[in-house]
């Protein structure tokens, strides 16, 4: 299994000061999580899209382009890009030339969004959610496809013929579907025959009768479903102790889910987090061994290739992060494959 790390920058307020990291303090944090990500051996990065005064990435192209210069192996990608509420010509570009950049690193995870701040920001209609999506999504691997394009748009603009510059280092630059839990978007994924990104967060039963749904249909539509990519993520920390990794990551999950979900709660509880990190359940904190578990179930429900785990929530310390990340690399990500290995070969 291939295992990344991603983060939305989200700057939530410390319960004792009261205060956050600034965007400024956050960016820096972020580059320096994705170098110890590199030497660590973890292969994926991912940044996601947010338009609010609460999260620092608004551009993650930008930073990525400022991390591609700071790591030689990690893959770079969106997690995701509010597709809708973009201009695939001007997105495609962005990721060609980030491409160019990193030596040919360069993924996109496309996606609607679960924010939608960014529809009245940039003047388009939630009315229109999910035909945006369907529209710049085949508009964008049109870009992908051809160096020169004949586009008539509905929903987007129409382009006459014209050059699309400047052509990625890799032949075809990763896209991949970002999906929550609704069936149509599986079904659009697998029709399309692109790589899939499930964001998990419940348990992988839910998703699993969702991920053949996403295999029939790619099938049905004539790809070779066994070879398609599916990529699963989540909320994750990870500690020596299962008690340690719980009684340390607590607080920073309340002020995550307090403060910078899209429907902020008034109050998240311990025992709803004990749940939830509980057998079954869809939050990754706890051992190693615990974690390894969990990733197991993951990979037997989903049939996953990869799996990214978001790290630094809620204002989580950067020592306590990069611990965490440590974990994953050094203990986590070897009993993983190893398990796998054994499954294979048996």
């Amino acid at each position: 299994m291939d295992f990344g790390i991603f983060t939305f920058g989200e700057l939530s307020r410390n319960e004792t000061t009261g205060r956050a990291l600034s965007p400024h303090q956050r960016l820096a944090e972020i580059i320096e999580l994705a170098k110890l990500a590199d030497q660590a051996g973890i292969s994926f990065l991912g940044l996601g899209e947010h338009h609010r005064h609460d999260f620092a990435l608004s551009a993650p192209e930008i930073v990525l382009a400022a991390i591609a210069r700071e790591t030689t192996n990690l893959r770079l990608s969106t997690a995701v890009t509010v597709l809708s509420t973009q201009d695939p010509v001007r997105l495609f570009e962005q990721f060609a030339t980030l491409d160019l950049l990193s030596g040919g690193r360069a993924e996109i995870i496309a996606g609607r969004g679960a924010f939608i701040e960014s529809y009245p920001l940039f003047g388009y209609d939630t009315v229109d959610y999910d035909a945006l999506f369907e529209e710049k999504l085949r508009l964008l691997l049109e870009l992908r496809d051809n160096a020169d394009l004949s586009w008539q748009g509905t929903l987007t603009q129409t382009i006459p013929g014209m050059d699309i510059a400047p052509r990625p280092l890799q032949e075809k630059l990763p896209v991949w579907v970002g999906v929550g839990g609704t069936p149509a978007s599986f079904a659009r994924a697998g029709r399309l025959g692109l790589p899939l990104f499930v964001a998990l967060l419940s348990g992988p039963e839910r998703f699993r009768r969702l991920v053949e749904l996403y295999r029939n249909t790619a099938t049905e539509a004539g790809h070779d479903a066994a070879a398609l990519p599916v990529g699963a993520g989540g909320h994750f920390y990870a500690a020596q102790t299962s008690q340690q990794a719980r009684d340390t990551f607590y607080p920073y999950y309340r002020a995550y889910f307090e403060q910078n979900m899209p429907r902020a709660v008034d109050h998240f509880p311990r025992s709803t987090f004990d749940d939830w990190s509980g057998p079954g359940g869809g939050l990754l904190v706890g051992s190693p061994p615990q974690v390894v578990e969990k990733l197991l179930a993951i990979h037997e429900s989903l049939g996953t290739t990869r799996y990214a785990a978001q790290v630094g929530l809620g204002g989580l310390p950067f020592a306590e992060t990069a611990r965490s990340i440590e974990l994953l690399a050094t203990e986590i990500m070897p009993a993983v494959n190893r398990e796998l290995g054994v499954a294979a070969a048996a």
